[in-house]
């Protein structure tokens, strides 16, 4: 049954791999604006909890908390993430460094996999260690941006995710295979 669910995770995994890539092919400013608009919607949420529950505390704890301070920073920048996601894309380069680690830590995990295929004797353990190659590799060219434009480096992390996706895909098909 464990392996039933690890299966299950991985699958998950490539078919997030697949839509983040495909949606970034299709138009990665809107995919990006769109997480960020999320990201800033959790933080007002966040913001209006830490609020209320200030005004909830016991006065003391509640000064030793400051949690309204808190709530009002992380409120406004919710709003802000919110109603001016394109800022953060247009002036930093942070959206690509966040899916550059992303990936790293993908490929981390896919090392993990490959490491635990060959050490358990699996005939395929290879498979995933490709795929842990191609996402650290991936990642190292997203985090060094060699690219002159941003459209560039976007089709580049969109290619790879994909290329990630079906990689992955085939290692969880080989991983049941080699048993």
């Amino acid at each position: 049954m464990k392996n039933l669910s690890s299966d299950l995770w991985k699958l998950v995994m490539c078919l997030a791999e697949l839509a983040v890539g495909i949606l970034l092919f299709i138009n990665p400013v809107s995919f990006t604006s769109g997480i960020i608009m999320i990201l800033g919607v959790c933080l007002v949420v966040l913001g209006v909890v830490n609020i209320s529950g200030y005004f909830r505390m016991d006065p003391v704890e509640a000064a030793l908390q400051q949690n309204l301070a808190k709530g009002l920073c992380q409120g406004m920048l919710g709003f802000f993430c919110v109603f001016r996601s394109k800022f953060f894309i247009m002036n930093f380069p942070v959206p690509s460094i966040v899916y550059g680690i992303a990936i790293l830590l993908s490929g981390i995990y896919k090392t993990q996999w490959a490491a635990d295929m060959a050490r358990l004797k699996r005939q395929y353990w290879f498979v995933p260690a490709i795929g842990a190659a191609v996402s650290v590799l991936a990642a190292v060219v997203v985090l060094l941006n060699p690219f002159s434009e941003a459209g560039a480096l976007w089709m580049f992390t969109a290619i790879a995710l994909i290329i990630q996706a079906m990689v992955d895909l085939s290692s969880t098909i080989f991983s049941r295979q080699g048993k």
